[in-house]
């Protein structure tokens, strides 16, 4: 069990319960994936910026990359219906509570300039998605064998009924928000 899994179920569940009041544990919000989406406009014109990334997101993620295609042709992209244009990845259990570990204790504070992530990237079901401009900034990504500096979106996908709630389950996981 990995160490952010022990800390929610010791420390978080009851300060939620405290908070918010739930009748029921199974009412208390918890994460149930975190999926990490690389979109690569430019791979259109070379396919090799997809194997690169996706080799690049499996090193960040610790599970293979599926390739995202186009579900429709677009004349002045010059894209075709089926052509590569990115790569994803849906972490559950214990690898994404690894991940979310590794991304909020080594990852984020690597950022120049860094104060904090937005709390504006809520969907109003209580699920939130971070951009992140530099794939670099994560330990696994050897900065030497990079051709290009890539960026990518993650999503934590929350049980949590409202935006108020994940936000209180995600600081109570340890996420720098900016206010």
């Amino acid at each position: 069990m990995s160490e952010l899994k022990k800390v929610y179920d010791e420390e978080i569940i009851p300060k939620l319960v405290d908070t918010y009041k739930y009748k029921n544990i199974n009412e208390v919000p918890k994460i149930t994936k975190v999926v990490l989406n690389m979109g690569l406009g430019e791979a259109v014109n070379n396919n090799k910026i997809i194997d690169a990334a996706a080799d690049e997101l499996m090193l960040i993620a610790g599970q293979k990359p599926v390739v995202t295609r186009a579900k429709k042709s677009i004349a002045a992209f010059k894209l075709r219906e089926g052509m590569p244009i990115g790569c994803s990845v849906t972490l559950r259990r214990d690898r994404m509570y690894n991940f979310l570990y590794r991304l909020i204790n080594i990852s984020l504070p690597r950022v120049r300039d860094f104060k904090g992530v937005s709390g504006k990237g809520f969907d109003g079901r209580g699920n939130y998605t971070l951009g992140i401009r530099e794939h670099i900034i994560f330990p696994e990504i050897d900065y030497d064998k990079i051709e290009k500096i890539k960026g990518f979106n993650i999503t934590v996908v929350t049980t949590a009924k409202t935006d108020a709630e994940a936000k209180e389950l995600l600081k109570l996981l340890g996420m720098p928000f900016r206010n």
